[in-house]
């Protein structure tokens, strides 16, 4: 699948993402604000079911395969030589590279070619965050071969925590290319503060279903609530990551489907629905965020978030002000911390308000597009590309 119009009358600006999904959850706010601002957007992603959401917004569509999980180097050359296709076709002015893997191939398939390379490290991932003695090699070899490819000329870093944009300049890249701005941006016009649902007190989760997110330490706390503390339900949605080695499994799911308080509402298009559904949001991530854009959209729908004390987390949950903040992989202290908020409705209150006011401030789809687009042209203008 692949459609462009080449009227050569606007800058050409690619998204490269590995997901449809992931672009139209996380990548929506900024690429309709490049279209408003004048940009012909081109999306480079595997094409499955928001291909058609993606069409309907005017931006052209080009279908390619990626290999997530795979660390053999054959899969990532057919990857970089199917993007420097499209490159040599569209000779787009700046491609946004949306995380580690396209940040990587992206850039591969960019060398010796005049695109600009904004490449967005979304957090670092697992990779970064482990310390088992495989992925610390995976780390080193990553923080080489990034340390090449983020100090090209025509490279610029784009983070959303200071956290990682402290990492990237370890690495070596200058920090005056570096921009961080805070989270993927959220509607604050569809994602409104909303009343609490009835009783049981709820807690809900949205992300991927996988062990660096946190969901199997949520549970457990959860399960220990159920046996001495106060009455609440679960509700979850997201769905597990094959390609992940830390997935939940299908087995897992299958037993959290057999009780009663807890419902897994698998991949879900509306999340107000589930922060309608829910009092209190809850992610024990063990750290790699960039800014979670489910406790984003949370704090907009005016629920107290619960998250780990880790980087990306409590740059939007805030202890104290719109959040509870607890260690990872600590399920008791995760059921305390449930366990108070479940018992204060006032508490619920005040900071479910403290976190609506904070989206409003930093993190609407509005402020996060208007800043993504002066960055666009601020690099098309420093390194002669067609602003």
């Amino acid at each position: 699948m692949s459609s462009f119009n080449a009227c050569g009358s606007s800058p050409r600006l690619v998204y490269l993402v590995t997901e449809d999904w992931y672009f139209s959850s996380h990548r929506l706010p900024m690429a309709r604000a490049a279209r408003e601002a004048g940009f012909e957007v081109h999306v480079i992603t595997r094409v499955a079911r928001h291909g058609p959401a993606i069409a309907a917004e005017g931006f052209a569509l080009h279908h390619i395969e990626w290999r997530r999980g795979s660390l053999d180097p054959r899969h990532l050359l057919r990857t970089v030589r199917d993007i420097r296709s499209l490159y040599r076709k569209l000779d787009p002015s700046i491609a946004h590279h949306v995380a580690l893997l396209p940040t990587i191939a992206g850039s591969l398939a960019a060398l010796g070619l005049p695109v600009v390379c904004l490449n967005a490290i979304t957090g670092l991932g697992t990779t970064f965050s482990s310390d088992s003695a495989k992925l610390r090699a995976t780390r080193m070899l990553l923080k080489a071969v990034l340390r090449v490819l983020l100090a090209r000329t025509r490279s610029a870093v784009l983070v959303q925590n200071p956290h990682d944009a402290r990492t990237i300049e370890r690495l070596g890249v200058e920090r005056s290319r570096i921009t961080l701005i805070p989270g993927s941006g959220v509607d604050i016009e569809r994602l409104k503060p909303m009343p609490e649902p009835g009783e049981p007190i709820t807690i809900g989760f949205a992300g991927r279903l996988l062990e660096s997110k946190g969901i199997r330490t949520l549970v457990a706390a959860h399960e220990l609530l159920q046996r001495c503390g106060p009455r609440t339900a679960l509700l979850i949605a997201g769905l597990p990551d094959p390609a992940n080695p830390g997935s939940v499994q299908e087995d897992e799911i299958a037993a959290w489907r057999r009780r009663r308080d807890l419902v897994h509402l698998g991949f879900v298009d509306d999340i107000a629905t589930v922060w309608a559904a829910a009092h209190i949001a809850v992610l024990p991530s063990r750290g790699g965020e960039g800014v979670p854009l489910s406790l984003i959209e949370a704090a907009a729908c005016g629920r107290p978030l619960i998250a780990t004390d880790t980087p990306g987390c409590r740059d939007i949950a805030r202890n104290g002000i719109n959040a509870v903040l607890v260690p990872p992989d600590d399920a008791e202290k995760l059921a305390e911390a449930i366990g108070r908020l479940a018992g204060d409705r006032e508490l619920r209150a005040r900071l479910g308000r403290s976190g609506r006011k904070l989206v409003e401030q930093e993190f609407s789809s509005v402020r996060v597009g208007r800043d993504t687009v002066a960055l666009y042209r601020q690099l098309l203008a420093k390194h002669g590309r067609r602003p």
